[in-house]
């Protein structure tokens, strides 16, 4: 059985930071202690360079900070990348065969991860 993640993490990586959330909300160029709360609450989600900020700050990846929003959103660009291939194949190429064959291949090795391991 397999336990699906948090939206994020944000809270237990400050706690083993040892920092408050006035500290971490000065660090990252937060306005108060407030916006950073509601974060960890899931209430609202930081803009990128907050998300940035977080990541230089408590030294996480913004991937792990946010494993459950990550989860969530990775698969649904792997179901629009199977769409997207499967589309590819029906079409005739306008432009010849290696643009089309090298978006194929891209796709199955980035973003469709089940068909790039049945290999």
């Amino acid at each position: 059985m397999t336990s699906s993640k948090l939206d994020n993490y944000l809270r237990a990586y400050r706690k083993r930071s040892g920092l408050s959330q006035a500290e971490i909300a000065y660090l990252v160029g937060c306005k108060s202690r407030a916006q950073i709360s509601q974060y960890e609450r899931r209430n609202s989600m930081p803009p990128l360079r907050t998300a940035l900020a977080l990541q230089a700050t408590l030294n996480v990846p913004v991937s792990d900070l946010y494993a459950g929003k990550y989860d969530a959103i990775t698969k649904q660009v792997h179901r629009r990348a199977q769409h997207l291939a499967a589309d590819l194949r029906t079409r005739t190429p306008v432009r010849g065969m290696s643009l089309f064959t090298y978006k194929l291949q891209w796709l199955v090795e980035h973003c469709i991860p089940q068909l790039h391991e049945n290999k």
